[in-house]
């Protein structure tokens, strides 16, 4: 491991000088300078390429190996510290990475860009690096283009490379993604779903064996910095503001957002009851011959999916699509112990059914496909049941448009909220929802702007506000909420808010919320 940035071997490009402040968004570049024809298929010429590689998580590592194992120069930064990071610099060294490390990482990236980018083509990003870095903004000045992991991985896919299906949204993309992998996987398809769901998109394109289908998972990080992908379809499930500090305002935020549709080639999918979604697809430059396809709740109309009764009907990948519909299963196939599916469930369902569909998966496995298909935890899961009241975990609603849905499911509610906001406003949750609430008990940092709204928009609700924040906190917030419930009630927790100012992450949140109800009602 450097401690001193040494000049890439090869290097004969112009050296940036002084210090370049931050002026404005960068977005991803185009071909770096020089090389002889377009980084974009198999036989492309990697050799030689200098590229920076700025932090060195799942997907900055797994981007840094592929380049190194094709013949690139890489320098990869990193101003982190643990043992999994510690573990991929050993291998990357050994591979012969250039690696600028910890203090002098830091140093480098706060006021000294020309050290890191002296003789770089190209650099490659992480996704959660944000497009005013610096960094960004002096590479963009000297003309070196800046990817992302996601676009990297598509331009390095293999000859009859498996084709990718695309999924964004503001929530619902994990479970979409999962859905519709396990309806490929039913079609007899070998699949794998990839990105944000957590495993590297680049691991699957260069896996030896081929994959038929991906299911690529991606956040507005990762869209705001690709602009070459073209999908066989594609989907934003919906449209609500979140991550505005990263993109600066939500018209940064939808604009990444819409970048899914990007020359996609079969369908754009869409949510018909979030119209934004719709203007997404119409505002798209998509490949000739390419649908607009429409996921309802209600009775779907020509080219879309929808409900009939309890029947998940399609309208669109079908012959004779203005007199029939196809049987995609049933809302009853979605159920998991006890719990009604929850109508974003159902809307989840019906976003992945026709993407396979768009892929031209038959509707039996859709069907197949969504009756084995089980959620990952903390996810409107049921953690127990005990003298008519039901406790449920809803951990992974992190932003208000979650606890909207989560909340929308059941009635009366004994709501468990509170965390890191990030900004967003929760009026309009509140005020939409006030007439479920038996009562709300409050946690996290930002609790005050909840109670504050709940005492604007539901004066008549009780609220317990549990400023305890150490490890025993979880156990007087289950109390509380067992003081307020009533038989009949659920008690959710649906935090509409981040955990990071009390819990490693939601899982963890999730975790000891069960374990405290479980203690509670001495299980």
């Amino acid at each position: 491991m450097s401690a001193q940035t040494s000049p890439v071997p090869g290097s004969d490009a112009p050296e940036p000088n002084g210090v370049v402040e931050p002026t404005g968004v960068v977005r991803c570049g185009g071909e770096p300078a020089g090389r002889r024809g377009p980084l974009d298929h198999a036989g492309a010429d990697w050799a030689g390429l200098r590229v920076l590689v700025t932090g060195l998580g799942v997907s900055g590592f797994a981007a840094a190996d592929a380049l190194l194992e094709r013949g690139a120069l890489v320098r990869a930064v990193d101003s982190g510290s643990s043992e999994a990071l510690t573990e991929r610099c050993r291998i990357l060294e050994v591979l012969g990475a250039d690696l600028v490390l910890g203090e002098d990482a830091a140093t480098a990236l706060a006021d000294d860009h020309d050290r890191l980018l002296q003789g770089i083509d190209l650099v490659v990003t992480s996704p959660g690096w944000r497009p005013t870095t610096p960094l960004f903004v002096a590479a963009d000045a000297w003309g070196i283009p800046v990817w992302g992991e996601v676009e990297l991985a598509w331009r390095m896919r293999p000859e009859g490379a498996a084709p990718w299906v695309t999924i964004t949204g503001t929530n619902g993309k994990t479970t979409t993604v999962q859905m519709l992998h396990s309806i490929f996987t039913a079609a007899g398809l070998r699949s794998r779903a990839v990105g944000n769901v957590g495993t590297p998109i680049m691991e699957a394109v260069l896996d030896p064996e081929p994959y038929d289908v991906l299911a690529v998972e991606l956040s507005s990080f990762q869209l705001h910095w690709q602009n070459s992908v073209s999908p066989v379809a594609s989907v934003c499930l919906n449209l609500a503001p979140d991550h505005i500090d990263w993109h600066g305002s939500y018209e940064e935020y939808v604009a990444a957002k819409g970048r899914v549709y990007a020359n996609t080639h079969v369908a754009c999918v869409y949510n018909v009851e979030d119209a934004a979604t719709e203007k997404l697809v119409e505002d798209a430059d998509v490949v000739e011959g390419c649908r607009a396809v429409g996921f309802t709740l209600g009775t779907p109309g020509l080219s879309m999916v929808g409900v009939v009764e309890d029947v998940l009907a399609d309208r669109a990948f079908v012959e004779e699509r203005r007199t029939a519909a196809a049987e995609l299963g049933t809302v009853a196939d979605l159920q998991r112990g006890s719990i009604t599916p929850p109508r974003h469930v159902v809307a989840n369902a019906l976003a992945a059914a026709a993407l396979a569909r768009a892929v031209g998966v038959e509707p039996v496995a859709v069907r197949d496909g969504l009756r084995v298909f089980t959620p990952e935890a903390h996810r409107i899961a049921e953690v127990a049941r005990s003298g008519d009241i039901t406790w449920i975990d809803d951990s992974k609603a992190t932003n208000p448009h979650a606890a909207t849905a989560s909340l929308q499911a059941f009635d009366p509610v004994v709501w468990i909220a509170g965390g890191l906001l990030k900004g967003a406003d929760v009026d309009d949750l509140v005020r939409d929802n006030a007439h479920r609430l038996r009562g709300a008990v409050l946690l996290g940092r930002d609790r005050a702007r909840l109670a504050e709204a709940l005492a604007r928009h539901a004066p008549e609700v009780p609220v317990v506000d549990v400023e305890q924040t150490d490890t025993g906190a979880m156990t007087r917030i289950v109390a509380e909420a067992a003081a307020l419930a009533r038989p009949g009630d659920v008690v959710l927790l649906a935090p509409a808010a981040a955990s990071m100012d009390m819990f490693r992450n939601y899982e963890v949140r999730g975790e000891e919320f069960a374990a405290a109800v479980h203690a509670h009602l001495g299980h």
